[in-house]
């Protein structure tokens, strides 16, 4: 990690009014949650179920909640990490203004972060496709492990009970999207972390952002297809960076 990045991007969060996050798996790793994309991830040992399979096929609706609950046990006891925590105190004490995330692991909200858009919807939920009924998702992924069977809505009883995320092949929320879009139009400083940019159309809002004004940095292990759109890269550990900066701004 250079020092010299370090102190670049602690200057710039020192004098940045609006800094909005956008968050990708990379920031939940050190939480014990695996990636998706990188060699070993989660879509090298599982294929994920598309979302026109799960409505129009049983045995794609058992395999979807197969890897649904016994995902859910992974992260089920995870907890935040430094990173998380460090963007929590930022909406405190550092013009963070909000918090844009890919992920579904609810982790952000859980280390005290309060204005955070899940743009691809949460696991800690399930929802009902027909009537909309939500409920925490602990119990359907433990009915699912103990019984096998693919849980129905307990509202409806005819609906199709899913994770209340946006599975591959389902639109995103238009409202959820707009709601991210006018949020990084806001930034002056717009700090992306552990996401791969390449899922349509959250890997646009950083753009979005720059093309509003804002100085865009990038904290990521691999490289990005933004890299060279960007004000700054730094390829290192997410929570390491933040908590090194924080020592420095402190």
């Amino acid at each position: 990690m250079s020092s010299t990045n370090i102190e670049t991007l602690a200057e710039t969060i020192q004098t940045a009014r609006h800094i909005v996050a956008f968050t990708g798996a990379g920031m939940s790793t050190d939480s014990g949650i695996p990636d998706f994309r990188s060699p070993g991830g989660k879509w090298t040992q599982v294929k994920p179920v598309m979302f026109q399979d799960f409505i129009s096929d049983h045995e794609s609706r058992y395999e979807y909640w197969r890897q649904k609950s016994e995902g859910f046990e992974e992260f089920g006891t995870a907890e935040p990490n430094a990173g998380h925590r460090m963007l929590a105190t930022w909406e405190k004490e550092r013009g963070l203004s909000g918090i844009v995330t890919q992920n579904i692991d609810g982790l952000h909200q859980a280390a005290g972060s309060k204005s955070v858009i899940e743009i691809h919807g949460t696991a800690r939920e399930v929802q009902c496709l027909r009537c909309g009924f939500r409920d925490k998702a602990d119990d359907y992924c433990k009915y699912f492990l103990r019984e096998q069977k693919v849980p129905a809505c307990p509202a409806c009883n005819a609906g199709l009970l899913k994770h209340a995320t946006i599975s591959f092949g389902q639109p995103l929320e238009a409202s959820v999207l707009k709601a991210a879009t006018a949020l990084v139009r806001t930034a002056d400083l717009m700090l992306v972390m552990g996401t791969s940019l390449v899922v349509e159309p959250a890997a646009s809002l950083p753009v979005t952002a720059k093309q509003y004004g804002a100085k865009l940095v990038i904290v990521n292990r691999d490289a990005t297809q933004h890299d060279s759109f960007a004000d700054l890269v730094i390829r290192d550990n997410i929570a390491k960076t933040l908590t090194a900066i924080e020592a420095m701004l402190s």
